[in-house]
């Protein structure tokens, strides 16, 4: 309650975003090159053979590998999300099925980086966070690996130095016990 000699309650600090995180898009080059590929074969082949049927053939056979193998991955590419805020992590996956896991900052937790030497070339690294007795939850693949393990450090201890309790200050119209 706020009025004449009342101060205003202090705003609660607003949650930032301060990344937006996939798996490194490395594992589409694959399907990108693929694709060229059928794409290239399929426009070669169609209208070179008499029967009418086998062109079909050609063009309903180079649909399905570029669905299987180029639109998947990337569908499933876009179905994972890593969202870091001041305040949590939040890790999404799934595209029908939708499954998010979040991770409070306060809360602390463990933080290790895994790089294979094809995720050392590019940069990128498997983060794991471990928090207690919980499954520990696993950024596959995310670009800057070492840097976000230094955010996700960072935003631990702030926030574990804002939600730590503050030593009770001395009453100062208590007098200290006299010893004799």
């Amino acid at each position: 309650m706020t009025g004449p000699g009342r101060p205003a309650p202090p705003a609660a600090a607003t949650e930032r975003v301060v990344a937006r995180l996939r798996p490194h898009a490395r594992r589409l080059l694959l399907p990108a090159l693929l694709l060229i590929a059928v794409s290239g074969a399929g426009a070669f082949f169609f209208g070179s053979f008499d029967l009418e049927w086998q062109n079909w053939a050609v063009l309903i056979g180079g649909g399905v590998i570029v669905l299987v193998a180029c639109v998947l991955p990337f569908i499933a590419w876009l179905s994972v999300r890593y969202v870091i805020t001041t305040r949590r992590l939040i890790v999404r996956r799934g595209f029908f099925v939708r499954t998010r896991q979040e991770l409070y900052h306060a809360r602390g937790y463990g933080i290790t980086v895994h790089k294979s030497w094809v995720q050392s070339a590019f940069g990128s690294g498997n983060v794991r966070v471990t928090s207690g007795g919980e499954v520990p939850v696993v950024l596959r693949d995310v670009p800057g690996a070492v840097l976000v393990q230094n955010a996700l450090h960072e935003l631990v201890a702030e926030n574990q130095s804002i939600a730590a309790p503050y030593p009770a200050a001395p009453n100062p119209t208590q007098q200290p016990p006299v010893r004799r």
